[in-house]
């Protein structure tokens, strides 16, 4: 398999799977019920087909319960193999990634699907009290993910997408979409994320119980997926969504023409 998956398999994942990299220092709430992919009610039936339809290649792909390894073996030729082991979880990370990005812009992410390993450090904070507020130096925390992203090759990436393909459709289909196209909720989920607010520095935060929430009641309404654009800090949050309008439209270049 060539190494160019793995980049696709990062690429969804930095942007669309890496919810709890930027929100387990902050109020997780109770995960679901034990499962490894959270399966939620299928959808009416659609009576259209795809919005953005995406033609796969040709060439062979493991089954889905069984290409762990070959993204493993891809992934070490691709990275330094204990960088891999510091950002990554390499389990049925096809299935993990959809997951997630299907949940972003829900209210919650369940930790136990996410593919991305949690950030190192602790949280940092200035103020009290009425001035408490996001520390501008816990910016710097998300800083080694967002230049990962931002080195990837977006039209490599793409074009290993597209030869993937066919295993997150399946895997979209499992989680509970039968009727569904995985490559519409890609691109849906890219705009969800770009539509982030950009909220002026500083951020307040209250602690209403233990954990930190936004003082503001509209930031702490957002989705799981507006909230990690919010917390990574303003510069990390512009860079992110750079380089999603590249995959956006790149994406978009490589749809099928009817």
């Amino acid at each position: 398999m060539p190494v160019r998956i793995l980049v696709a398999v990062l690429v969804i994942g930095a942007f669309a799977a890496a919810g709890y990299y930027f929100l387990r220092p902050w109020l997780e709430k109770p995960p679901p019920p034990p499962a490894l992919v959270p399966r939620v009610e299928a959808p009416a039936p659609k009576a259209e087909g795809p919005k953005y339809p995406i033609g796969a290649d040709e060439a062979p792909l493991p089954k889905l319960g069984e290409s762990d390894p070959a993204l493993r073996e891809s992934l070490f030729r691709l990275l330094d193999p204990a960088a891999v082991a510091k950002f990554l979880d390499l389990n049925d990370i096809v299935r993990r990634t959809v997951a997630t990005v299907d949940a972003l812009p829900r209210e919650t992410l369940a930790r136990r699907i996410d593919p991305v390993k949690a950030i190192g450090g602790a949280f940092l904070t200035v103020g009290k009290d009425d001035t408490l507020s996001v520390g501008p130096r816990n910016a710097n925390r998300y800083t080694p993910f967002v230049k990962m992203a931002e080195s990837l090759d977006t039209p490599k990436v793409v074009a290993a997408y597209v030869h993937f393909y066919p295993l997150f459709q399946q895997a979209y289909v499992e989680l509970g979409f039968p009727n569904g196209y995985f490559n519409d909720r890609v691109v849906e989920v890219i705009d969800h994320l770009l539509a982030a607010p950009e909220p002026k520095e500083p951020v307040l935060l209250v602690t209403p119980h233990v954990l930190y929430e936004f003082a503001d009641v509209d930031l702490e309404a957002l989705s799981a997926g507006h909230k990690i654009m919010v917390r990574v800090g303003a510069d990390n949050e512009a860079r992110l969504k750079a380089k999603l309008k590249e995959i956006r439209a790149e994406i978009v270049a490589n749809v099928k023409k009817p």
